[in-house]
């Protein structure tokens, strides 16, 4: 041990043992300063040193902070000094984030690298909703911390974390704080406009809102996500919920026709009769093939709001329409097409000729490939 650090513990013991509070409160202060100061260059063993000695203060400091505003400011300031410090005590980290005054523990639970996800997972479940607060103010935030945090049901906690870009969600998230929005315009507002939420659950979010929070929503959109909640909002107000991205089976539906085209009974018939009873899936690959192309080509055209494109692999298996605006309503898990964009979906259909269609389907078919 070098002399520079004999010195230090020498001034702790003694600060701890014979001196005032007040100089219980400057010592502290003037190890925090010492380390900060060199914070970068210290090697593991000198940073124990002084989460040792930072720590046996602290614990002195702590029952006179109880009662004393002075000493809940130190603790406070020295919380605030070393929570964006990569290097800071790690002990002394831990101590500081688990303390009751969200003063104190606020600076290192919204800042400091040191705390890892079981740290924050523990805090989240035990403390104060100002301590959650802090925490949903992370830079960062994993999947497990955003799921504690939106556990506790602080609608305060879910609206900051929706406003974090940095909090990652996965999908229980989602589900949670979407459930939390049906009851909560702010939050719907701020979680519809988050790049990362899966169409879905924008969908979802959009069913349970009003007009105006759907405009507010459209207000406070960014320019690349729009198109998007606009086209969704459409769908929305005209009572439809359209079949886009839900989790679907497709290798076991491809399978099923595979055997029915093998056994010689995959016939337009069968594919109306699966678009009839909105068996989603097995349309869908049906409809590859019949028009003698894939799944992955056709998923597409199912989930697009438009209509044409579905079209093309329709006329190129030579369907009828009968078959074909069958095809059209699958998408919809409720509701159906508007009689006038069946009608213009109908006559496009009918001066659209198989040759043309089939020469389409092969350039899509190249290229999604």
């Amino acid at each position: 041990m070098s002399q520079a650090q004999q010195s230090i513990i020498d001034e702790v013991d003694a600060a701890i043992r014979l001196g005032s509070p007040e100089k219980r409160l400057e010592t502290a202060q003037r190890v925090t300063d010492l380390f900060l100061s060199s914070a970068g260059s210290f090697n593991d063993e000198q940073i124990a040193l002084f989460d040792d000695v930072l720590e046996r203060l602290i614990k002195t400091i702590e029952l006179r902070a109880i009662a004393d505003m002075g000493a809940r400011v130190a603790l406070a300031e020295i919380s605030t000094q070393l929570a964006p410090i990569a290097q800071a005590p790690p002990t002394v980290i831990r101590r500081l984030a688990h303390h009751d005054e969200i003063r104190i523990a606020g600076p290192v639970l919204q800042e400091s690298p040191r705390l890892g996800e079981d740290e924050l997972i523990e805090i989240a479940t035990t403390k104060s909703e100002q301590h959650l607060l802090a925490i949903a103010g992370r830079w960062w935030l994993k999947e497990v911390v955003t799921e504690a945090l939106l556990a506790r049901r602080y609608p305060s906690v879910s609206r900051k974390i929706a406003a974090n870009p940095g909090a990652r969600f996965s999908l229980k998230g989602f589900a949670t704080i979407v459930g939390q929005a049906e009851s909560d315009p702010e939050l719907t507002v701020q979680v519809g406009v988050r790049i990362d939420l899966p169409p879905d659950f924008r969908r979802q979010l959009l069913r349970s809102a009003t007009d105006s929070v759907r405009q507010r929503l459209l207000l406070r959109a960014p320019p690349h996500l729009f198109e998007e909640i606009q086209n969704a909002i459409a769908s929305v107000a005209a009572g439809t919920d359209r079949e886009m991205s839900g989790i679907r089976d497709f290798v076991g539906a491809k399978r099923a026709v595979d055997k029915l085209k093998e056994a010689g009974q995959l016939s337009e018939m069968t594919l109306r009769g699966f678009a009839v009873n909105r068996r989603y899936e097995e349309a869908v690959a049906a409809l590859a093939a019949l028009a003698g192309t894939t799944v992955e080509v056709i998923r597409p055209l199912m989930q697009s709001l438009r209509d044409d494109g579905l079209l093309v692999p329709c006329r190129a298996a030579q369907l009828s329409w009968e078959t074909t605006s069958a095809v059209l309503e699958c998408r919809y898990a409720t509701g159906s097409m508007k009689p006038a964009d069946l009608a213009k979906a109908q006559n496009h259909f009918a001066r659209m000729t198989p040759e043309n269609a089939k020469r389409t389907l092969r350039f899509w078919q190249v290229r999604a490939s």
